[in-house]
């Protein structure tokens, strides 16, 4: 039994459901997606592990053990044909209030292979959870622009059942005239844009650009088509893929 005492460990969040983030680890397409083109995994045990870098370095190894959506378990060493001494990764998935922890656990026979692979797996693991947010957050512009609508909205039920369609329940939305949290603050704040401003619409301006969960969405408010203003929100996604927070900045 090979003795591998040495163990780099690291631990991130991504913004998506535990289910959505293992697909990755059962789906050779998504597979190569992360690593890159070539590589393939078979999940289940024994199952080949193939990583192609796209600098052409090739690693090989076999699953070891496969819990879906929880735990996968597979060796990992450099070559088409591995050598006797292959390291060992365990990825592991937990729920979390933003959508999944995952723990990764590496282990080696020596500290000095162990120290070469800790930049590498930031690097990895930074990319991994950019991928899994990105197809998680595929549906982000249609709930920004639903969101958005429902600021000039006239009919109380519709700008309900528009911020139903986009946001959490427990929302939360802040800018210089506003603090509010959760939809039912969020529906009294709109009346009273209504109220205040009335006539005026929100029109998103330009693409929604996403990272991490996190995007920035560019706005014009007009009234009878002419602009009146313009300004940028910071939205953050939960694990669903809702809107669960905004914050929004006027711009002078």
């Amino acid at each position: 039994m090979t003795e591998r005492p040495h163990a780099l460990e690291r631990d991130i969040t991504i913004r998506a459901r535990p289910e959505t983030v293992f697909r990755y680890f059962t789906d050779s397409a998504r597979f190569a997606r992360w690593w890159g083109e070539g590589s393939t995994i078979d999940p289940a045990p024994g199952g080949r592990v193939r990583i192609r870098y796209p600098n052409a370095v090739v690693v090989t190894g076999e699953v070891v053990e496969i819990d879906p959506p929880r735990r996968i378990v597979f060796t990992y060493a450099y070559g088409e044909t591995p050598g006797a001494d292959p390291t060992l990764v365990t990825i592991a998935l937990e729920p979390h209030a933003d959508g999944t922890r995952l723990r990764l656990r590496h282990e080696f026979s020596d500290a000095k292979t162990r120290d070469a692979h800790v930049q590498g797996w930031r690097y990895q693991l930074a990319v991994f959870a950019r991928l899994v947010s990105e197809e998680a957050l595929a549906a982000a512009p249609e709930r920004v622009d639903a969101f958005l609508a429902a600021w000039s909205e006239p009919d109380a039920a519709r700008r309900r059942e528009l911020l139903e369609s986009c946001a959490a329940k427990t929302l939360v939305f802040r800018d210089q005239f506003s603090a509010t949290d959760g939809i039912d603050e969020m529906l009294a704040n709109l009346e009273a844009v209504r109220m205040h401003m009335p006539g005026v619409s929100l029109v998103r301006a330009g693409d929604v650009r996403v990272v991490h969960g996190t995007a920035l969405v560019g706005w014009t408010a007009e009234k009878d088509g002419a602009p009146m203003g313009r300004g940028t929100n910071v939205v953050d996604f939960d694990g669903d893929g809702r809107i669960a927070r905004v914050v929004g900045f006027w711009d002078k």
